[in-house]
C-alpha cells in the first residue's frame, strides 16, 4: 500500500509542477479559449455564431458613440468574408497614453481591459464595459484593420491573428470626417468553414435602429432606421396577430411596448443599453413581475400571473449605468441596480423599483384612458384562466394514468446530463424525436448517452391545429403528454431539459407528415421553444456512394453527382428510404460533431396561426393547388436522383 501511495504522489508531482505554469499574452489567451469571450465559433448557420458576435462587438462601439451624441450614421459593408464598419463619432484617440506610455489606438484593440468605458463620465450608459470586445475581434481575425480619424489626422494599424504588422504610430493628415473604420476577416483556421446569413445581420441592424431612434444604419447600401422605437419592432417582427394596438410607454431610462395575442406562451424581446439580451435577466423579470401586479391592481382581481402573461407579445428596453452581464456575450443581465458606483459603495434604485414606479403610473393611466383596450385584456386573462382551470380539473384518474405513463415512459431513452445542469456539456443536450422503434434503435445505439436522448413516437401524433391544450389530455393523445413530460415544459419553457430538440423523421411522405404534425404541436402550444432557437430538423443522407475504398454520404442529388464524379460512374449507389435502414455504425457520423441540423425559425412575416391553418387546417382548394404545384417539382427531382 505504501508503495502505491508513493507512486501516486510521484505521479502528481510529475504532472503538476513549476514547469507546468504557463503565461499567455492577452491575444494568445483569446485565441486559445475563444469560447470564454464570444461563446461558440460556429459556421454562420446560427444567429449566435461567433462571426456575428464579433460584428456586433464592433457595431456596439459605434452605437455607443451615437448614444453619447456623436455621429448619426454607421456604414456596414460585407465583401466576401471581409466585414467593414465605419462610424462618424469622435474616433478612438491615437496619442501616447501618459500613464502607460503606450499608443492608445493599439492598446484599445490589443490590450485587454483597456478603454474609455471605465470612465462613466465619458460613456454613461454603454454596452461595452469590459474592455474586451475589440480585442476579441482582433485576436480571432486573420486580418484586422483599425483606422481612426480625429481633427484632421488619421492613424491606421493592421494586425494578423492579433499581431501588429504595421508598427508605425505616426499620424498622417486627412480630410475625412472624424470617426473610426474597422475591417476584419474572422480567422478561417479557428472558425468552421463559414458563410454569412444576411437575414441574421439584417435582424441585428433592425434591432439597433428600434433602440436608437434617429440612428441611420446603412448595410450594403440599404438603410435601416426607426421613428417609433419598440413600437416599430412589434409592428414589423411579431409572429401573430395582436388583439389590440400595442401599448407604448417611455421614460428616460425605460421603454416598453406590449400587446396580447391568442397564442400560448410569452414572446418578449428584451434589451439593455441597445444590447439584445436573448436570455433576459433582471430587467425582463422585473417587467413580467410588475406588469402582472399592475393589471391585478387595476382590475382588483387576484389573477394568477401566468394568466396575465399568457399570449403576451412585447419588448422592454432599459438603459443603466455599469451594467453587469452574466458573460462577455452579454445575452443576460445580472445587474440589480439602475446605476452603481462601486468605488463609493453607492447605487441607485433597483430595476424592479424603477420599473414598478414607471408602470404603476403610466400603464394605470393608459388603461383608465383606453377602457376598450382594458376590456380586451381582461377577457384575454379570463380566457386563459378558464382554460388553465379546465386542464387542472381533469379527473384524478386521468392524472394518475398520465403520471404512471410518465414514470414508465419506455419511449424515452434519457441522457445523463440535462440543459440547465451545472455542467460544461449542458448546452449540447439533445432530444431526438424519432418515427417508430426502428429509427430510434439506430440512434439509440449510436448516440452519446451523456448528452443525447431519444423519444420514439408510436405513430402519427395528434393534429393540434384545431385543438386547445386540454385536448392533449384525452387517452388517444397520451404520447404528446409524455413528450411534454420528457421535455419538462408543461408549466412553461423555463425548465426545458434539452437545449436542442431535433425532429428526426424519414424523408418520405409519412415522415414529412409526422414532421408537420410535430411542428404544429410546438408552434401551437410551445412557440417559445421555437422562438428561442431550440427546435431543429435532422438532415440525414439520402444516398451513399461508395467504391472499394471510399464511402461518401450525400444529402441531395447535387452531392450525389459530385460523389460520382469523384469515385467514377461505376460506384455503387444506395438510396436510403428511412432512418431504420442506416446502420448504427453509419449513424454515428450523422449525429456527432458533423451533424446537419436545420433550425426552425420564425420571422415577423410568419404568422403562427396563418401557418398552422394553411398547412394543417381544413383542406382548402388553395392548399391543394399549392401541393400540386410543388409536388411536380419534387417528382422531377426524384426522377433526376434515380
Amino acid at each position: 500500500m505504501k508503495e502505491i501511495e508513493d507512486e501516486e504522489l510521484q505521479l502528481q508531482q510529475t504532472e503538476y509542477g513549476d514547469e507546468s505554469m504557463t503565461h499567455l499574452e492577452d491575444i494568445e489567451h483569446i485565441r486559445l479559449r475563444p469560447g470564454m469571450y464570444i461563446g461558440r465559433l460556429g459556421d454562420g448557420t446560427a444567429p449566435n455564431d461567433g462571426m456575428y458576435v464579433l460584428m456586433k462587438e464592433v457595431i456596439d462601439n459605434s452605437v455607443d458613440e451615437f448614444a453619447a451624441g456623436f455621429g448619426k450614421q454607421i456604414i456596414i459593408t460585407i465583401t466576401d468574408h471581409l466585414i467593414s464598419v465605419r462610424d462618424f463619432g469622435r474616433g478612438i484617440p491615437f496619442g501616447v497614453n501618459a500613464k502607460t506610455g503606450l499608443n492608445n489606438l493599439d492598446s484599445a484593440v490589443s490590450k485587454l481591459h483597456t478603454g474609455a468605458k471605465y470612465d462613466s463620465k465619458v460613456f454613461q450608459k454603454s454596452v461595452g464595459m469590459n474592455g474586451v470586445g475589440l480585442k476579441a475581434v482582433n485576436a480571432l481575425s486573420s486580418r484586422f484593420v483599425v483606422q481612426s480619424f480625429r481633427s484632421g489626422e488619421t492613424l491606421r494599424l493592421e494586425y494578423a491573428g492579433g499581431k501588429l504588422v504595421t508598427p508605425d504610430f505616426t499620424p498622417t493628415p486627412t480630410s475625412e470626417r472624424d470617426g473610426t473604420m474597422i475591417s476584419f476577416v474572422p480567422d478561417e483556421t479557428l472558425f468552421e468553414p463559414y458563410e454569412y446569413n444576411l437575414e441574421y445581420i439584417e435582424t441585428m441592424l433592425r434591432n439597433y435602429s428600434y433602440l436608437n431612434v434617429g440612428l441611420r444604419l446603412t448595410f450594403n447600401g440599404v438603410d435601416y432606421r426607426s421613428t417609433d422605437g419598440l413600437l416599430d419592432l412589434l409592428g414589423e417582427c411579431i409572429d401573430e396577430e395582436p388583439l389590440y394596438p400595442p401599448i407604448h410607454l417611455k421614460s428616460d431610462d425605460i421603454e416598453v411596448a406590449f400587446t396580447h395575442g391568442n397564442g400560448y406562451g410569452e414572446n418578449i424581446y428584451s434589451f439593455v443599453n441597445g444590447q439584445n439580451t436573448t436570455l433576459g435577466g433582471t430587467h425582463l423579470s422585473a417587467f413580467k413581475e410588475v406588469i402582472a401586479k399592475v393589471l391585478k391592481d387595476f382590475y382588483k382581481k387576484d389573477f394568477n400571473p401566468v394568466d396575465v402573461r399568457q399570449g403576451i407579445i412585447g419588448a422592454v428596453s432599459v438603459r443603466i449605468q455599469e451594467p453587469e452581464f452574466e458573460a462577455q456575450t452579454k445575452v443576460q443581465l445580472g445587474s440589480k441596480y439602475m446605476w452603481q458606483n462601486k468605488q463609493e459603495g453607492t447605487h441607485g434604485p433597483t430595476i424592479v423599483k424603477e420599473m414598478s414606479d414607471f408602470l404603476m403610473a403610466d400603464l394605470d393611466n393608459y388603461l383608465h384612458k383606453n377602457l376598450d383596450v382594458a376590456d380586451i385584456i381582461l377577457k384575454k386573462i379570463q380566457d386563459s384562466e378558464r382554460e388553465r382551470n379546465a386542464i387542472s380539473s381533469i379527473s384524478k384518474k386521468a392524472k394518475a394514468r398520465l403520471k404512471k405513463a410518465s414514470i414508465h415512459n419506455k419511449k424515452l431513452r434519457d441522457c445523463k446530463i440535462h440543459y440547465g445542469d451545472r455542467n460544461p456539456l449542458s448546452d449540447e443536450t439533445t432530444l431526438f424525436i424519432t418515427e417508430g422503434d426502428s429509427a430510434s434503435g439506430s440512434i439509440t445505439k449510436s448516440r452519446d448517452a451523456n448528452t443525447q436522448a431519444v423519444f420514439s413516437l408510436m405513430g402519427k401524433p395528434f393534429n393540434c391545429a384545431k385543438a386547445s391544450k386540454k385536448d392533449l389530455y384525452v387517452d388517444k393523445n397520451v404520447e404528446l403528454c409524455l413528450l411534454q413530460s420528457a421535455l419538462n415544459i408543461e408549466e412553461g419553457v423555463d425548465g426545458l431539459r434539452y437545449n436542442n430538440i431535433v425532429i428526426a423523421t424519414d424523408a418520405d411522405v409519412d415522415g414529412m407528415h409526422i414532421r408537420l404534425l410535430m411542428l404544429t404541436f410546438f408552434l401551437k402550444f410551445y412557440p417559445d421553444v421555437v422562438r428561442a432557437g431550440h427546435l431543429y430538423i435532422l438532415q440525414t443522407p439520402l444516398f451513399r456512394v461508395r467504391d472499394k475504398k471510399n464511402n461518401i454520404y450525400c444529402y441531395n442529388s447535387a452531392e450525389k453527382e459530385e460523389a460520382l464524379k469523384k469515385l467514377g460512374r461505376g460506384a455503387e449507389i444506395t438510396r436510403f428510404k428511412g432512418l431504420g435502414e442506416i446502420s448504427p455504425d453509419e449513424f454515428k457520423g450523422f449525429i456527432g460533431k458533423d451533424m446537419r441540423l436545420e433550425m426552425v425559425r420564425l420571422t415577423g412575416e410568419d404568422k403562427i396561426a396563418d401557418l398552422i391553418e394553411f398547412y394543417m387546417g381544413n383542406n382548402t382548394p388553395v392548399r391543394q393547388k399549392f401541393i400540386r404545384t410543388n409536388l411536380r417539382s419534387e417528382i422531377e427531382n426524384t426522377e433526376e436522383a434515380q
